[in-house]
């Protein structure tokens, strides 16, 4: 009896997410007649060509490789440039290290509406605009300082004795870090890789300011344009909703053993 109350606030949690996919789900199945007669019943009968329809456009797929190409490429750079950091910040003694690495975490707190108009200034002078890479470079710099503090807290909790070893068997610091402490951290590292790639596959507001042409257009965008394109048809517009939310659901299903361990590591070592 005394966990029924962490069992109703899970229940009523997981009821309040799932409800509006489920609506989705069942409103693309639907024509716009019967949303407007049975929002919340099943579809009758169930109705495939707003799927199949948004699944034939070229546009969505184009749509689709965008943001997966974005995605994949901030979460690699994300990752890459935050191990090899948070090593440093981890395992070297320096002068200066503990401000400068208060001043990574800073960033964490910095709203990124503010940097907009600097940033846009400074990716037209680099002629980045209305490229994958005038969005790919800032949502990794956005994304490094959290990912570093993880990865910092983790690597800071193998023992010393595991680099003693490594170094009386001849390995440098780039052979123990890249042979050892990377294998050792696939867990934190396959958690900070979600949680950059969930956070590039939803950004809207870097993307609608960077790509101005519809060429590398990402999938929120499109669904911005797609919701005013076809406002009238709401049957529609929910079938291209959930196909765009699909990639992530489905990846973050396959990811969330690697996530939940990650997290674990991190508290149990950290």
């Amino acid at each position: 009896m005394r966990h029924t109350g962490f069992y109703v606030a899970a229940f009523i949690t997981t009821a309040f997410v799932a409800t509006p996919i489920l609506f989705a789900l069942l409103g693309g199945f639907k024509d716009n007649q019967q949303l407007r007669e049975n929002a919340l019943g099943l579809p009758d009968p169930w109705n495939t060509a707003n799927y199949t329809d948004v699944l034939a456009s070229g546009t969505f797929w184009q749509q689709v490789f965008s943001s997966v190409f974005i995605a994949l490429v901030t979460t690699f750079i994300v990752v890459i440039c935050s191990a090899m950091i948070a090593f440093v910040f981890a395992r070297f003694a320096f002068r200066g290290r503990e401000g400068l690495f208060t001043l990574f975490a800073a960033g964490m707190m910095f709203p990124f509406a503010v940097a907009v108009l600097p940033l846009f200034i400074i990716l037209r002078t680099f002629e980045l605009l209305n490229s994958p890479f005038g969005v790919i470079l800032p949502q990794a710099a956005f994304g490094l300082p959290l990912t570093i503090i993880i990865l910092r807290t983790f690597f800071r909790s193998i023992p010393g004795e595991v680099e003693e070893a490594a170094t009386i068997d001849g390995a440098g610091p780039w052979l123990f870090f890249t042979r050892i402490l990377l294998p050792m951290s696939r867990p934190v590292l396959a958690t900070t890789s979600v949680l950059a790639l969930v956070g590039s596959w939803n950004s809207f507001l870097l993307p609608l300011v960077v790509l101005q042409k519809s060429t590398w257009w990402t999938l929120p965008l499109g669904v911005t344009q797609f919701s005013g394109q076809y406002a009238s048809d709401t049957a529609r517009v929910l079938a291209f909703v959930m196909l765009a939310m699909l990639p992530a659901l489905v990846f973050y299903a396959f990811a969330e053993r690697h996530l939940i361990s990650g997290l674990t590591s991190g508290a149990t070592k950290g």
